[in-house]
């Protein structure tokens, strides 16, 4: 009876000592497993943001380009940019800000003036700016403030296209390669460690069941009683095609209308000082939409000084991810009709 008992703790102990082999195993496993999924799960989002490289330290080229109705038929390189903000200027026009990070774009513009309240979202990219000139007060703040500038009045780099038959102002153009040679006979800085304005989501965001989201196939922005950009869902491309005073807004050397992932409202007060020169009163904060994928969020905008990078929050208060792709910042003046159905 003894010996019985003995043989039976003796199995008993095998048992337990081999499914605790077998346990130890499976967890093995698991952890491995788990190591490998977090390994793919890396490798995807390093594949997946493509609108820029997120490990890059090049430093943004920023270029003002005309928005004037001669100089939009002919306008190049805008859908390399990752960012452009489109911002009221003198007349009832806008100028856009186009942002540009690791291309080699070989026609851009065409290039024209800056004006001060540009130099605001100049600083908070970090980038290296491109102009034709300024007016006296852009002038004296990029004195003042100190910023990394190529200006085609005095420096190299640009060209003028007189073949297009407008206005000469509207004629003048430039390369990626023609700023980066400038920039670099100047000295200026071509790397930076400032983090992205935009927080880049590497899953597709959909706003659909977001608290307070609505339909945005159609997205009007009045800047002006002459100046309308507006954006239309396509959504076989998921994107948004892009129409300035209800035309298509297409580049003159692709021949194709720009399609645009993000869309950024921001309202805000734009005023003038003397009754001609715009001005915009953008330090504080102020309500704004996040629209993509067919769907626009209601959102705050955030900006402490002129240096400061704007934020973008729900209206929780959380900083808002975006899509991987292509963003336009509407600046808006608080008095001018948005749409969006």
């Amino acid at each position: 009876m003894l010996k019985i008992n003995k043989i039976k703790k003796y199995l008993l102990f095998s048992l337990l000592f081999i499914a605790l082999i077998a346990g130890c195993g499976k967890k093995d496993k698991q952890n491995e497993k788990i190591e490998e999924n977090k390994q793919n799960e890396e490798q995807i989002q390093e594949k997946n943001i493509e609108i820029i490289n997120p490990k890059s330290n090049s430093r943004p080229i920023a270029i003002m380009i005309n928005n004037h109705f001669q100089a939009v038929p002919n306008h190049a390189g805008l859908q390399d940019a990752y960012i452009v903000y489109e911002i009221n200027v003198e007349g009832g026009f806008t100028r856009l800000m186009a942002l540009f990070k690791d291309k080699n774009t070989e026609r851009i513009g065409s290039v024209r003036s800056s004006r001060p309240y540009f130099l605001d979202y100049v600083l908070e990219n970090d980038a290296i700016y491109t102009h034709f000139g300024y007016s006296d007060q852009a002038k004296n703040d990029i004195n003042t403030l100190g910023i990394n500038n190529v200006n085609f009045l005095i420096d190299n780099g640009s060209w003028r296209d007189t073949s297009l038959n407008v206005a000469y102002e509207h004629t003048a153009f430039t390369n990626i390669e023609n700023i980066l040679s400038v920039a670099t006979n100047k000295g200026y800085r071509l790397t930076t460690e400032e983090k992205t304005l935009l927080n880049y989501s590497t899953k597709e965001i959909e706003l659909n069941n977001t608290d307070n989201s609505i339909i945005a196939n159609n997205v009007s922005v009045n800047h002006s009683a002459s100046q309308n950009t507006s954006y239309a869902y396509d959504n076989n491309l998921k994107l948004y095609k892009r129409f300035i005073n209800n035309n298509p807004h297409t580049d003159a050397i692709t021949k194709e209308q720009y399609t645009v992932k993000n869309i950024i409202v921001v309202r805000l007060e734009v005023y003038s000082n003397d009754g001609y020169y715009q001005n915009i009163n953008n330090i504080g904060e102020g309500d704004g939409y996040y629209i993509t994928n067919g769907y626009a969020i209601p959102i705050k905008w955030h900006k402490s000084s002129r240096e400061s990078k704007t934020t973008y929050t729900y209206l929780s208060g959380n900083e808002i991810n975006v899509n991987d792709g292509n963003t336009f910042i509407q600046m808006q003046p608080l008095n001018e009709q948005l749409i969006i159905n």
